[in-house]
């Protein structure tokens, strides 16, 4: 299972759309809000936990396609379908090589991020705590919608389709979580919700994805 992390890993370098594209789209929206809104830090400061949290969620969602795709046309799909390891294990450490890629390098961004955001100090560590904390469910989430979308032709907005409403609890929670840590309010309930969501998603969603390649593969 080490090696198909290594292998996944590899091939999300190679193959573009990993960390850098994320990035670079998640730097895009911290720079282009300021120009939108108006550069007064008051404003800036009451929107950046939620703008911060849909640019995480968004620069996840771009790369959600080729979890699956290159697999799907290479053949690897059906052999890790028949390989001795279960299938939702595959799905599980292909979901943890998504994250490594995507989630992991957002969560170190971000508070770079919110200097440009005017995000208030004490916020920031509550920022890459929910970060780190939610992105996870974003991974496993996303990978169950790739699963389901695999092999159909450009698949990518019904992708899209199926996994934005539920990403929308994790994104609720995770700029509350944000919101209320900025302003010096408890975080707990909202922190334990995102754990929740996280833990449940890695629960369940491994199994129904690899229900959904049996039912594809076949």
């Amino acid at each position: 299972m080490i090696a198909l992390l290594l292998r996944d890993l590899r091939l999300a370098v190679r193959a573009g759309g990993g960390f850098g594209l994320g990035l670079a789209f998640f730097l895009l929206v911290a720079v282009l809000v300021p120009l939108g809104v108006g550069p007064e830090g008051g404003t800036l400061a009451k929107i950046a936990p939620g703008i911060l949290w849909v640019g995480a969620l968004l620069a996840c969602l771009l790369s959600l396609d080729r979890i699956f795709a290159l697999d799907f046309e290479d053949g690897s799909l059906d052999l890790l379908a028949t390989a001795p390891i279960p299938l939702e294990g595959a799905v599980a450490i292909k979901s943890a090589a998504h994250w490594l890629v995507t989630g992991l390098p957002l969560t170190l961004a971000a508070p770079v991020l919110g200097v440009l955001l005017h995000l208030p100090g004490n916020g920031y560590l509550w920022l890459v705590a929910s970060l780190a904390l939610g992105t996870p469910a974003l991974s496993v989430i996303g990978t169950f919608g790739a699963a389901l979308t695999v092999g159909l032709k450009r698949g990518g907005l019904l992708l899209s389709l199926l996994v934005l409403p539920l990403y929308v609890p994790t994104l609720i929670f995770g700029a509350e979580v944000v919101k209320r840590g900025a302003a010096g309010m408890a975080v707990e309930v909202p922190l334990l919700l995102l754990a929740g969501i996280t833990l449940g998603a890695a629960a369940v969603l491994p199994f129904a994805s690899a229900l959904a390649l049996r039912i594809n593969l076949r």
